[in-house]
Order: structure tokens, then sequence, then C-alpha cells
């Protein structure tokens, strides 16, 4: 599961609310206090085949199931069963005696649970077929989301009555966590594995994807089909998966199995170039793991309105609709937009071939495919790029205070879905990075695949990856595993460092200030004297610990944790000079990240300073000239002078656009009118659409009434960028017409689509004199503050913060008294919602 809020909320959301309400970023609430002991799911029976024949009426929203599910009792006799069935209407129980069905008592009394009496006693070990005839109505299910999965009703019908011009006509499911039990009974639990067959009967017109093979497609009837698809291997239940609809299919392959994929008719011509990785990272992950990719095909699906960000069913992942893109729009896609292609692969191997087995160890999946994003970009595109993409991780997870007191492997929680979070994500992702770093690439991999080949088609935890580690290594790893799996939080430290010029030694001191034990952390240390680096390999084990060094002269640099993977939050108190060394020289991309936010905090007051983020301008790696261009102070008269210059020639010879894009966002700021021939030209002329976007904007800045002009332009069918270019200007710049455009989008909008309207809604706010206007948008930003998914990332208070705001902004104006009210009236609702 690739989670959409962890990447995109934190970043782009709450940011985004806190710069317009020109307020810090609300600190996120405290961690819950834990929640009760969750057990892994005693196994009384264990499935062992799953048979399935549905069809769907689209007018109700109803699936017509028949089952056929194989069972055994797991280590003693049973003559009951139990399974998962929310919300169905069950018509028929029965044990199949050969082809006769004997009737079962059952009761279904709680909707939930189907409890039935299987008449008989059954050993261990011997198998039995119950039949099942049910019908699911998923829309009647009373079932909550959460942040990471917004939505939890199994099967979903998309547009079925064909309402929305232009919307596609879909069926999909999405099974994680326990979601696949509202469309068929099974036992919902992820340390079950079966094989499957499903039989679909659909309308003729549309295609139908599901796991494992397609084996045949038959006539059903005037206008429709039943195609079949059968799963051989055994694989969780929640990672069943059904996807009807008219669907295009590019055919591609890896080592002669199958590798297609799914999209609208209108993106099919782009299916190579968004797709076209796949059977590269194929290769490079069955190379990398030691195990070839273990299933017979692999396809991947874009359905509309889907509930989060991407979903790993075994042979058959289905996507949101972001990934799909145009040949314009693919212009500017970065690797940060391609990695989910990648991360759910990988959970083909972690997840699917090997299954947590409970939710409290859910790091051996979601940790393990965050790793994956950047050991693809590692390979493909350079250490670089896969320094920066886990470097942008690991701040995430650092700048979430409620997520600290979490430890990895949690079996205490409230709801299984509360363990998708930074914790299991990002900083666990992190954390298998660091074990890489600790044991050398031949000896991690080396775990990684007995892992696999120990536990294939079934179940692991993290205790399992450890002895795997362990094993190959020789080293007791319980101290790392008991720290950073089974343990919370991560090291606070200060790095002082002082030079004895009579004994000739460098001593490096670093003190660790989080609350707690201290961690154990090994380390190197280069110490840059002649420029040449001196490696010292070290291990902390103190709260305060001092390491010597003796060298021949001073070192230019001295370099703590030069692999740049420990996960810790640092305050490095070394000189100005130093970072600007350690730009040049230290080969990382977090060394250069490092130098240059040192440098960003010193611009306005020195020129040292201000020359660093200048060349970083022109960085090897795109995304630091990024950071420098988007990071100057513009209105700072000494650093205006210094880039200015630097600024306008970039903006005639860069090529990357998302650099060019950033260069006319500062030549914006700047304000100087003489810019704003070139900011035309480019948003006219160039064919990046986030250029385009960010020439737009750059507009507002220099001519805000020809930029609301040109961006009215933009308000039909605009591609993303030059929408949110556009309401960014109405935002900016504009009025009550602007409003209602921004109103009426947010209004039309579904689901995680509505959150892009936030930071306009905001940052218009405080000049919406109308009345009527100032209180639609404060009902609306209500409304937001008050779900329970953004609640968790502290939207709430973000929102208050914004509402106060725009009501401050008011004061003189005609209406403020009224819109002082709406406001007033607005934040105690959201305070006095639980």
């Amino acid at each position: 599961m690739r989670n959409a809020l962890l990447a995109a909320l934190p970043g782009c959301l709450l940011l985004a609310v806190s710069a317009t309400a020109q307020a810090q970023a609300p600190t996120p609430p405290a961690a819950p206090a834990p929640g009760p002991y969750r057990a892994s799911a005693t196994k009384i029976n264990d499935l062992v085949h799953t048979k399935l024949a549905v069809r769907f009426d689209y007018a109700k929203r109803y699936l017509y199931g028949q089952e056929w599910v194989t069972l055994k009792p797991h280590a003693y006799a049973t003559d009951s069963l139990r399974l998962d069935a929310q919300g169905m209407d069950i018509k028929t129980v029965a044990l199949m005696n050969g082809s006769t069905q004997q009737p079962l008592k059952y009761d279904y009394s709680d909707q939930e649970n189907l409890r039935i009496n299987l008449g008989k006693l059954f050993k261990p070990g011997e198998q039995y077929i119950v039949y099942i005839e049910y019908t699911a109505k998923p829309d009647e299910l009373k079932t909550k989301g959460s942040a990471a999965i917004t939505d939890a009703k199994g099967l979903y019908f998309i547009n079925p009555d064909s309402t929305v011009k232009g919307k596609p006509v879909q069926i999909w499911t999405q099974g994680e966590s326990q979601s696949s039990s509202a469309w068929f009974p099974t036992i919902d639990r992820p340390n079950q594995k079966t094989t499957e067959e499903i039989a679909m009967t659909v309308p003729a017109k549309y295609v139908t994807l599901s796991n494992g093979k397609l084996v045949s497609q038959t006539p059903a009837g005037p206008g429709l089909r039943t195609d079949t698809w059968k799963m051989d291997e055994p694989h969780a239940p929640y990672l069943f998966m059904m996807a009807v609809g008219d669907f295009k299919i590019y055919k591609d392959s890896w080592r002669g199995k199958e590798v297609n994929y799914y999209l609208e008719p209108k993106y099919a011509p782009f299916a190579k170039q968004i797709f076209g990785n796949t059977p590269d990272m194929m290769e490079f992950y069955s190379k990398r793991l030691g195990v070839e990719f273990p299933w017979n095909k692999y396809s991947q699906i874009v359905a509309r309105d889907y509930v989060s960000g991407a979903m790993e069913n075994t042979t058959a992942t289905l996507h949101g609709e972001q990934v799909q893109m145009t040949d314009k729009e693919l212009v500017d896609r970065e690797y940060s937009s391609e990695s989910v292609i990648a991360h759910e692969l990988f959970h083909q191997w972690f997840g699917d071939y090997v299954t947590a087995e409970s939710w409290s160890n859910l790091t051996v999946n979601e940790s393990m495919a965050d790793f994956s994003e950047g050991l693809y970009a590692e390979y493909k595109y350079g250490q670089d790029a896969a320094d920066a993409h886990n470097y942008t991780y690991m701040r995430r997870y650092l700048g979430s205070k409620r997520d600290a007191s979490k430890h990895l492997v949690r079996f205490h929680y409230d709801s299984q879905e509360d363990m998708f979070d930074l914790v299991t994500y990002q900083k666990g992702g992190a954390i298998v990075q660091m074990l890489r770093t600790y044991l050398g690439d031949d000896v991690f991999f080396a775990g990684l695949q007995k892992y696999l080949q120990d536990n294939k088609f079934g179940n692991g935890e993290a205790h399992q990856m450890r002895l795997a580690m362990e094993a190959v290594s020789g080293k007791d790893l319980n101290w790392f595993y008991n720290q950073w799996y089974y343990g919370a939080g991560h090291p606070v430290v200060t790095i002082d460092y002082a030079w004895d010029a009579a004994a000739k030694k460098q001593s490096v001191t670093v003190k660790q200030t989080q609350e707690g034990k201290p961690f154990e952390l090994p380390f190197t240390i280069d110490y840059y004297v002649n420029g040449k680096a001196v490696h010292q390999q070290v291990t902390m084990t103190e709260a305060t610990q001092t390491f010597t060094m003796p060298l021949a002269a001073k070192p230019t640099l001295v370099n703590v944790d030069a692999d740049k993977t420990l996960l810790w939050k640092k305050t490095d108190n070394k000189p100005l000079a130093e970072f600007a060394y350690q730009y040049k020289s230290a080969p990382r991309f977090v060394d250069r990240a490092e130098a240059l936010e040192a440098a960003l905090a010193k611009q306005t007051t020195d020129a040292a300073a201000r020359a660093l983020v200048v060349s970083a301008l022109s960085d090897k790696f795109y995304q630091l000239r990024v950071a420098a261009a988007e990071g100057l102070k513009m209105d700072n008269k000494d650093v205006a002078k210094a880039a200015a210059p630097v600024l306008r020639k970039l903006a005639t010879t860069e090529k990357e656009p998302h650099v060019l894009a950033a260069v006319l966002g500062a030549l914006g700021d700047l304000k100087d009118k003489k810019d704003e021939k070139l900011v035309t030209q480019e948003l006219a002329n160039n064919p990046s659409l986030t250029v385009q976007g960010a020439a737009l904007r750059a507009l507002g800045d220099l001519n805000p009434t020809e930029a609301l002009t040109r961006a009215k332009a933009y308000e039909v069918d605009a591609p993303a960028a030059l929408g949110a270019a556009m309401m960014s200007v109405y935002a900016q710049q504009g009025g009550s017409a602007q409003w209602a455009y921004i109103r009426d989008r947010y209004d039309a909008a579904n689901g995680q689509a509505k959150y892009r309207y936030i930071a306009p809604m905001t940052q218009m706010l405080g000049r919406l004199d109308d009345a009527k206007a100032f209180s639609e948008a404060t009902t609306r930003l209500q409304q937001l503050a008050m779900v329970p998914q953004l609640k968790a990332y502290g939207i709430d208070k973000a929102m208050v913060g914004a509402i106060q705001k725009g009501a401050e902004a008011q004061k003189g104006k005609p209406n403020a008294a009224q819109n002082q009210a709406a406001a007033d009236a607005a934040i105690k609702a959201i305070q006095a919602a639980k």
C-alpha cells in the first residue's frame, strides 16, 4: 500500500496552510495512548482454496456471489467455522459432499461474523468445502476509513449509472487492511493464505483484471461475458482483487512473463512512458534479492476515485489516477512520482510472497517497500537521486513530533489502520537503510534472500528478518532490533569540535539530548586533511561521548556520519567555512544539502553564505538547484544583488523544468518589471507545464491584472500544473468572481482531490469582503478541520489559525463585524468537535 496522505499531506497541505496563514505548521497532537494488546489472529481453521463466481448489479451497487471455500483445521479438531462477512445477505450455507450440498446451521446476527456449525468434527489437516451463496452490499456498509485508506467498504462502483459525463464506469476492490470480507466471506487476516479462482460475469464491452492468470472467457447471455481468473499460489485474502471497466491494455513482458498496463483509453498511448521501467525494475529486484519475481504475471491498472495511493494486490497492482499522465505532463515527471511503481512492485516479494503475520509487524511489508524506492533510484538514476529521495522521507518523519513515541513494531493500537503511518513507512525505510550500511551490501542482501526463501508463500515478522540477518552475518543484532524495531523515538544530538594543536588531535563530542536511554550508534567520521579524507569507524554507546583522532594537521572539515544514513536529528556546531568546504568536497547529496541549509539560514547577513547559495544554483543535482532558488530571500537587497544576475542567466540556459520553474519563482519574488517579458515568453512557449505554471505565478507578482486575465484561460480542462497555478493566482490576486470558481471546484471534487483547494481558500479569506463569500469559505474550512483523517495531522489547529488570520485581515472593512462573527462560529465548532 502506498499511502497517499503520507506522501502528500505533511509536505504540501499543512505546510501550504501554515504558509498562507503566516504561521508555523501546527504541532501535531501527541500520539494517542496505546490501545489494547493486538495478538496475532489465532488459527482455528486454515484457508486452502477460495473459488468465487460473482456478478454485479450496477443499479443497486450489489455483488451476487457464490463461494466454495476449502479449509482445514489448523492444530485441533473442530466442528465450527467463523468467517468474516461484512453486511451481507446470506442465502445459503452448505457443506459440500462431492456435488451434493448439505445445509448447515449458522448464526449471522451481528452482520460481521458468519458462525457456522459444520455438523461434524474435522481432524487437523482434514479438508472440507463450504458453499455460500450471498449478496454483498458495500454501499450500505457503515464503515470508516483512515488517514491512509480513506474508505473501507472493499468493493467500489464508480459512476455506475453514468450520471457524471466524461467519467468512466468502473468497478474495483480494495482489500487492505480487512475489507475483502466486504465482498466475499473469508478469514480476513494477514496470516491466512489461500489459492484462488474468480469467475466474473460482466458486460461484454468491458475488460477485467484479477489475480493470477486469465484462464477462460465465455459468453454469458446477451451482452455479457464470464472471465475466469486463477491463482495457483497461495496469498493473503486482503490481496484478492477485481477490476472491471473500459481499459486499454498495453502488453509488455519480462523473461517471458506477461507484464501488462491497464489504462483509460485517453492515456493508453502513454502507457509505455508511464510504466515502461517496470520490466527493468523486475530484473533489478530479482537479481538484487537473489529471488526471481515469484508470480506468473504482473499487471498494473489505474482506477478512478481510488481511496489511497496504490495497492500491491498479488500480480495486479492498482494505482490511483494520479499516475496517469499525458505526454506533456510526463515531461515534468520526477522520480517521486515514478517511485510508487517501484514501491508496489517490491511488495510482490515483501508483502505478497512473504506477508506480515500481523498488522503489528507491518514493517516487514511497508518499511521494505519504502526502502525499495531509494534502492531502484540508486541503480537507475544515481546515488544523488537515491539520497535525495531517502533524505526527503527521513525529514518527513523527523518533522512529526506525534510519531516519536511510537514503536515500529506495535502490539498495542486502537485500529490496524493506525499502523499505516510515518513510522511504518518513512522511519522504517530509513532503519532498513541504516541496517544495510551497518552490514554492508553483500551480507545485507544475502539476509533478505534468506528471509524470503525461508518464509516463501507464508508469513514473516521482524524477528524472522533479524534471525535471517544474524544467520548470514554471524552478528548478534538484538541490540539493533530492540532499539529501532521494538523501541520508540530517535536520537537528538549536538555535535561539537575541538582541535588540540599541541597534541595534534581532533576531538568530536556527540551528545544525545532526547529523553530516555541513549541509542547505540555505529557511524563513520571523516577527517579532511590536505584534501584527503581519513576515515574513523566509531560506535556511540553513551549519552555523551568524545571521539579523538591524531592527525598531521588541523582538519579543514570533520564530517560526522559520513555515510549520511543515520536516523537522527542533529545540531552540528561547525562554522560556515567548514560547511562551505563540505559542500565542495564531501561526496554525498546530504553533505551538500546540509551545507546549503546552513547557508540559507545566514544568507541575509553573511556574504560567504550568499556565495554558497548562489553557487548551489549550479549544483550537479537538480533538486539542490531547486532548493537554492526556492530558498533565496529576494526581498533582501544583498541577496537580490548577488542572485539576480545569476537567476536571469539561468532563466535563459537552464533546461531542467523544475529548476527553471524555481528560477522564475525567485524572479517573481524580486518584483522587477523588467523580468515580465522573460516570464511571459516562458508562459507562452515553454513545453513544460511546470514551467508554464511557475511563469503564471511569477506574472502574478509582476503584473497581477495580466496574470488574472491569462489565468482565466485555464479554468476549463487545464492540466494539473496549470490548474494549480491558476488557483494560486486567483488566491493571491482574485476577488469574489474567482472565489466562486474555487468554491464550485472544491464542492465538485471528491475525496483527497478536495485537499488541493485548502491553500487557495485560506489565502483568499482575508480579501473576501463580501460577507456571503467569507461565510462560504469559513464553512468549508470548518468542514475540513473536522475530518478525522486530517485531524490526525493537526488540520483543525491549522484551520483555526487560518480563519483567525482571515478575520483579522477584514478589520476596518465594511463587513468586518459580520465576518468576525462567522469566523468565531466556525472556530467554536472546530474546537467543540471531538
